[in-house]
């Protein structure tokens, strides 16, 4: 657990510290503009309260209409406090809510960052309710931008330094190894980095080449 610790403790304070920086990020991003119509395309129902884990200073959540944010970096919350999102200061692999609590859990651009991602699915599978669904979007390790993020990474870059990068087929085995049946799918950010110039449509189904792929998967009914 020490190890945990010093490792969520590290990454948050950067996120903490910097919090202005990464939200600065969302002005007038074509990219986000990309990845917030590709989740929308998805158009997955639920019933509340919603939940975006490692939510930031809020974009997404704001976007998406997700009522509850959770993330270790204090600084990040209060920027999602100003957007109206309801903050959580909590690790993923640690969830602070009652079993069969949560009507939905997103996890956007935060996979990389986690130091368990089985206890992660662990908490999500015993966090929501049945049928409700898990939504993870992620950058494929093989496409453009998983090589990219990399390099940033290895160059020493503050806010990927213990970042991992995990393909489509390693998130589609986690997902059914924790029980969630995979029912929506989406991919989109073909552009190559450096060179997004126009919006794209998000394409069905799991590739590894995009540069932004979405998994939306639900446990099933108990019973």
């Amino acid at each position: 657990m020490a190890k945990q610790t010093a490792q969520w403790r590290q990454s948050s304070r950067i996120f903490h510290e910097r919090a202005g920086e990464y939200d600065g990020w969302y002005e007038n991003s074509l990219l986000f503009d990309i990845e917030k119509n590709a989740l929308q395309s998805l158009h997955l129902p639920h019933s509340g309260p919603a939940l975006e884990i490692g939510v930031g200073p809020g974009r997404f959540a704001e976007a998406l209409g997700i009522p509850l944010g959770l993330d270790p970096a204090f600084a990040s919350l209060l920027l999602a406090k100003k957007r109206g999102i309801i903050p959580c200061q909590a690790i993923a692999e640690e969830l602070p809510f009652a079993t069969s609590s949560l009507g939905a859990i997103y996890l956007l651009f935060t996979l990389c960052f986690l130091e368990s991602p089985h206890r992660f699915f662990k908490e999500c599978r015993r966090a929501l309710r049945p049928e409700a669904p898990l939504i993870l979007g992620f950058v494929p390790a093989g496409s453009a931008w998983g090589h990219h993020l990399l390099q940033k990474k290895e160059g020493g870059h503050p806010f990927y330094q213990s970042a991992r990068f995990y393909t489509v087929g390693q998130l589609t085995r986690m997902f059914d190894e924790h029980g969630f049946q995979v029912q929506g799918r989406a991919s989109t950010l073909y552009q190559a980095p450096g060179k997004v110039t126009e919006l794209e449509e998000a394409k069905a189904g799991l590739d590894e080449q995009a540069g932004f792929v979405i998994i939306a998967g639900r446990t099933p009914a108990r019973g």
